[in-house]
């Protein structure tokens, strides 16, 4: 089981001091919990994506480059990619950038984001939101299994004999998981291809989680899969821990009170019965967390939201070093005790080639200009007049 660090990129006002961090300072500071991710032993870093204040994060692939050329071991990813916003074909290019450059240390989670104005801002309607995010994911994941592509859709211009460059490292896409806290259809996308379903699990009652996850694994076995216990699943989380309860809620109260998400509605109390936040003492976190288990079976990837609500960049290494050194390790060895013999491991690189090729050498494509159109940028609106422009000079 993978666990790990997500972030919402968000640059907020420390309660405490009353200082806000410069862009700059967040950035860096990203990168430093980044690199002590790996060094207490969690396994996964994740970035969201945002294109307006208070967050900084509007290329996360940029970002996780640098983080994977730091780093040795951690699987770097988002959380999420705006599948509805972005051009299908600029994702394929550079998340297979990031391939390899990370040498496949690298997922990525698709999903619709939550800030209504950056449809119209990417010249998109927020109403065709659902339609959008399913049509586009389609073309993407042709565009990373097929070297040349003929497609045409509803919400961008068509493609002919398009070959997306690079094309995936050894010839495996990176695994895509698709995040949701509400959508039905979106788990339905990711059991019908396959994918992981990664639950935000931070907000809701995990009785909520509970039904969209048994939904991924009913359709995720009707499509033929595996088992329901087979399919691939991931939750979202927070944490923050103390030596003894007292301690961790009075020290994480101020930061909760006015979080941009969680302040000024249900008490720090209220909100830890109710959700899955985990504050508490060690075990206590510890305790909750295995409870996850319980509420949706075997699972392979859990991420946990720490730099969140204007929390200082030391006490944010703090506490990830409290749950790399003290609490995944019990978390991880109950877990694993539970775990079915047959349940999917969680997703890697090298567990996706050698599902292709076994003990063969994996395939390197080396795509050339006549294997697709991208030379003359053939269209059917053209009908075939592009290749026209270089029968002529040109005085540049």
């Amino acid at each position: 089981m993978q666990f790990g660090i997500m972030s919402v990129s968000d640059v907020t006002r420390d309660p405490i001091t009353g200082r806000t961090p410069s862009e700059a300072e967040r950035i860096r500071a990203i990168v430093e919990i980044a690199k002590h991710t790996e060094a207490v032993g969690l396994d996964v870093f994740a970035i969201g994506e945002h294109h307006n204040p208070p967050f900084f994060s509007s290329s996360p692939t940029a970002l996780l480059a640098a983080i994977a050329a730091q780093t040795e071991r951690l699987i770097v990813t988002t959380s999420t990619t705006l599948i509805t916003t972005n051009d299908p074909v600029r994702i394929a290019e550079e998340y297979a950038m990031l391939q390899h450059i990370s040498g496949g240390r690298m997922d990525l989670m698709l999903g619709r984001g939550n800030t209504a104005p950056v449809y119209p801002w990417f010249g998109k309607d927020i109403r065709e939101g659902l339609p959008l995010a399913l049509e586009n994911y389609n073309l993407l994941h042709q565009l990373w299994r097929e070297d040349v592509v003929d497609w045409q859709g509803k919400y961008r211009t068509p493609l002919r004999g398009f070959t997306a460059t690079p094309r995936p490292l050894d010839d495996v896409p990176p695994f895509v998981w698709h995040g949701s806290i509400r959508t039905p259809e979106i788990a339905e996308q990711a059991a019908y291809y396959g994918n992981g379903f990664f639950a935000n699990h931070i907000f809701w009652p995990s009785s909520h989680t509970k039904q969209m996850v048994d939904l991924y694994r009913e359709r995720f076995a009707h499509y033929g899969h595996g088992e329901p216990h087979q399919a691939i699943v991931g939750l979202g989380g927070q944490v923050f821990a103390g030596k003894t309860t007292q301690e961790a809620f009075e020290r994480f109260r101020p930061y909760f009170n006015e979080a941009p998400v969680y302040g000024h509605g249900p008490s720090l109390e209220d909100f830890s019965t109710r959700t899955p936040l985990a504050v508490g003492s060690v075990q206590e976190v510890i305790d909750k967390l295995i409870g996850f288990h319980d509420t949706v079976g075997d699972y392979q990837r859990q991420l946990f939201l720490q730099d969140h609500a204007g929390l200082p960049l030391e006490m944010v290494l703090e506490q990830i070093e409290i749950l790399g050194t003290e609490i995944i390790p019990v978390v991880r060895k109950e877990l694993d005790s539970r775990r079915h013999p047959s349940a999917a491991p969680a997703p890697t690189h090298a567990g996706l080639v050698r599902a292709k090729y076994g003990d063969q050498e994996p395939r390197q494509p080396a795509p050339s200009a006549n294997r697709g159109d991208n030379v003359t940028g053939g269209s059917p609106y053209l009908d075939g007049a592009a290749t026209d422009v270089f029968d002529h000079d040109f005085d540049l």
